[in-house]
């Protein structure tokens, strides 16, 4: 009779506290720690972690290693104060080859930068805008939301709200 109350108290319990209760206590307490206006999971390493940020790749996230001379696989939770600090200085001030920084020649000031985050989504927005405003090719694939730089599109990019072509519904 108990082992019947028991298992009416488990099916009453919503399924939400079923899974908290299975779940591993360290999963539930994960650290995040807060670098370059990112959270980063403590448990990850230095170079994995650093590619969580838009804009970091592989090759910065190596670079950024190098230049604050921290080891790899080093647990972000494991970082100290001036490590984060060092490593947000060494983000600010990158200092790469111009091939490895993703923009090259600004249309409007000339110079070549690495962009981060929003700065990043900012410029390519308004990359694509002043495309449309000037009617380039480009611009006109971008409005009509069709690949610009030469894919296929006889199979491909009709997933994104277009209806089939030649599949006509019946009416009713």
């Amino acid at each position: 009779m108990a082992e019947k109350n028991q298992k009416k108290a488990e099916k009453a319990q919503p399924k939400e506290e079923k899974k908290k209760a299975g779940r591993p206590e360290e999963k539930e307490s994960e650290v995040l720690i807060r670098i370059f206006g990112h959270d980063l999971p403590g448990s990850r390493n230095i170079f994995a972690g650093l590619t969580y940020i838009k804009g970091v790749s592989w090759t910065i996230s190596n670079a950024i290693c190098v230049q604050t001379k921290t080891p790899r696989s080093k647990r972000i939770a494991e970082l100290s104060r001036q490590e984060i600090e060092k490593i947000e200085s060494a983000l600010k001030n990158l200092k790469l080859p111009d091939f490895l920084k993703n923009r090259r020649s600004d249309i409007e000031s000339g110079e070549t930068t690495h962009l981060y985050t929003v700065d990043l989504d900012f410029k390519k927005e308004f990359d694509i805008k002043r495309l449309r405003k000037i009617k380039s090719y480009r611009g006109a694939r971008h409005a009509v939301k069709l690949p610009s730089r030469g894919q296929r599109t006889r199979s491909h990019f009709r997933h994104k709200g277009s209806a089939a072509v030649g599949v006509k519904k019946k009416a009713k």
